[in-house]
């Protein structure tokens, strides 16, 4: 199996499409009022479902967390410490909550949170060089 994308159950589908869409850069696929929306990032399929379309697909109700949560978390990437804190203001100030302000850590890497307007948790990081280079061991 390879991974093809992964999915949001989410409420309001015009609200979490235009903060995926124009404060952190997905692109969509097909319009707005479809209950099922697609869009990419870097070729990753990143899919919203709308939660009420869902439970009448699956044929049962679930439960959904209201504000912040801790479920998971997406994680982007920037190539430069200077780009997490823009991403970071950028987001916030268009919407997303602040959940903890950049920061170096111990390990090297700069990173912040935010979370989308229904609370799900987004990490904007970098170690400072190239996505292509991030994983790359030195010596």
């Amino acid at each position: 199996m390879r991974l093809d994308g992964f999915g949001l159950l989410v409420e309001d589908m015009g609200k979490m499409i235009r903060f995926y869409r124009d404060v952190l850069g997905f692109e969509i696929k097909e319009e707005e009022n479809t209950s099922n929306v697609y869009l990419v990032k870097d070729g990753t399929l990143f899919l919203l479902y709308g939660r009420k379309d869902f439970e009448n697909m699956t044929s049962r109700r679930y439960e959904y967390i209201k504000g912040l949560n801790g479920h998971f978390e997406i994680a982007l990437y920037v190539d430069t410490f200077e780009e997490v804190d823009e991403a970071y203001r950028k987001a916030v100030e268009n919407g997303a909550t602040s959940v903890l302000e950049p920061e170096l850590e111990p390990w090297g890497q700069r990173t912040c949170y935010i979370a989308d307007p229904e609370g799900n948790l987004i990490e904007i990081g970098s170690w400072n060089k190239p996505y292509g280079e991030k994983d790359l061991t030195e010596g």
